[in-house]
């Protein structure tokens, strides 16, 4: 479990890193309208089964990795685990509670060719999405970080001898 709640967040660490270096950068060359249409159409279609697995998933795997160490003899990786949950759980909660209300105040815009002022627009958008962008980005990157060595503690700690024989009893 804890080596597919490391994978989740990976992909999801992954996923906010390439909006921050390089989609929002693109974007960042494109006309006013062009980005609304181009945020909005991202917007509609991110939230599909693929992405779903991996956006609940690494909170649920995580959540899930903390209470099956808290059963275990290995107590020097829950650690590294509750670290990893809290970060995901801070990227997630920007995502619920910043993100998507901005997403959706951008869908309420409308047809980008009928926005009346699309400067204006974007200018409510892009920036504050792009801050907070970053900020979950950093924030899954380091829950990424702890489970990694979430993973390595745990590798380290079961090929003890000491481990072994409580693992036997």
């Amino acid at each position: 479990m804890l080596g597919t709640a490391t994978v989740a967040t990976g992909l999801m660490a992954g996923f906010f890193y390439t909006y921050s270096c390089s989609v929002m950068l693109g974007l960042d060359l494109v006309g006013d309208r062009a980005f609304i249409d181009t945020m909005q159409s991202i917007n509609a279609t991110v939230r599909n089964p693929w992405f779903g697995i991996s956006f609940f998933g690494a909170l649920l795997l995580t959540a899930a990795s903390v209470l099956a160490l808290l059963h275990r003899s290995v107590r020097s990786v829950l650690p590294w685990a509750v670290a990893g949950f809290v970060l995901y759980l801070i990227a997630f909660g920007i995502t619920m509670g910043i993100s998507v209300p901005l997403n959706e105040e951008l869908a309420a815009a409308g047809d980008p060719a009928a926005v009346t002022d699309p400067a204006a627009v974007r200018a409510a958008y892009e920036g504050d999405w792009n801050s907070w962008n970053l900020n979950r980005a950093l924030a899954a990157i380091a829950a990424f970080a702890c489970m990694i060595r979430a993973l390595i503690v745990h590798s380290r700690a079961s090929a003890t001898p000491d481990a072994h024989r409580a693992a036997a009893v």
